[in-house]
């Protein structure tokens, strides 16, 4: 019952992230909000991680070349799954972006066959196909005017490619946790990140510290959600909740993601969905149910008496 309030409050968390883009973007850039809640809580995990290792009494598992695997997975998982979905956030509705992190499980299957060389089934093709469609429908209105540019298209195919970035992580994560723990392989990451991100920082948006002073409340909401709930609480209380339960019942938890992303940009920020977005999101619910429900019952099936 604790892990499932991890679990349930990870992704409460997890859903704040599209409105916390929101509140800020008036004042921070895309690249400052990924680079200082990351940043930050990079040096809350630190503790945790040397108190975790002191307890390891395992031989030393580590390798040279697992620093390029790390930054690997930064520039390919983390990097787009953070930079991408936050940039995308900022151009589209903060609930368009909830229901597009429906898509997650699908990536992570495309993922799977990929890099884990898992089979890519009908079954999965059929699910990948309608994600897309319902992540068109959430744009028909950009659609019909051509209007990729400045409208919520452009921003729901980056979130979109975002969550493709985040299947990745996830997925070639499961390698480096034979020899690294949820919270290393985590911590590590964020490092890698901090050294990818600084430069692009101090040269696009360094104007972003001398404005410090100069935050609203609202722009402190925003971060500080961020930083604490989003980059730093939420993963410790995944990775707790993932030592307790099967892999498939936390990937079916991040369903709770559009549940409770919706409503907070509906009330917070005022948004309302347009009926295709709604249908969108309908298609992408069940594009993702097909693929962890169904799929996992047809494998199932043969292993019956």
């Amino acid at each position: 019952m604790r892990s499932w309030f991890f679990l349930f409050s990870c992704n409460l968390m997890w859903a704040l992230q599209f409105t916390c883009i929101k509140l800020v973007q008036d004042q921070v850039g895309t690249l400052f909000t990924v680079w200082g809640p990351m940043t930050l809580a990079t040096l809350m995990l630190y503790p945790l991680v040397r108190r975790e290792q002191r307890k390891d009494r395992e031989p030393d598992r580590r390798r040279r070349k697992d620093i390029f695997f790390y930054f690997l997975m930064a520039v390919l998982g983390v990097f787009p799954a953070q930079v991408w979905t936050t940039w995308g956030t900022r151009m589209t509705l903060a609930s368009n972006a909830a229901l597009i992190a429906l898509t997650g499980p699908i990536t992570m299957a495309i993922m799977a066959a990929i890099i884990l060389r898992e089979r890519m089934t009908s079954t999965r093709w059929i699910s990948f196909g309608l994600a897309l469609f319902g992540v068109m429908l959430c744009s028909a209105s950009d659609i019909r005017h051509m209007n990729f540019g400045k409208g919520f298209g452009a921003g729901n195919l980056l979130v979109f490619l975002g969550y493709t970035g985040s299947g990745f992580y996830n997925t070639y994560g499961k390698k480096m946790m034979e020899r690294y723990t949820p919270m290393e392989m985590l911590f590590y990451t964020y490092l890698a990140m901090f050294f990818i991100l600084t430069p692009f920082v101090l040269i696009q948006e360094r104007d972003v510290f001398a404005r410090i002073p100069q935050f609203t409340s609202r722009t402190w909401i925003g971060l500080l959600l961020l930083i604490f709930f989003h980059n730093f609480l939420s993963m410790v209380l995944y990775l707790k909740a993932l030592k307790k339960l099967d892999a498939i019942q936390t990937a079916l938890s991040n369903y709770l993601i559009t549940f409770f992303g919706v409503p907070i940009a509906a009330i917070w920020l005022g948004e309302r969905l347009s009926l295709t977005g709604v249908i969108g999101g309908i298609l992408v619910l069940g594009s993702t149910l097909l693929i962890t429900l169904w799929e996992k019952k047809q494998a199932a099936q043969p292993a019956s008496p």
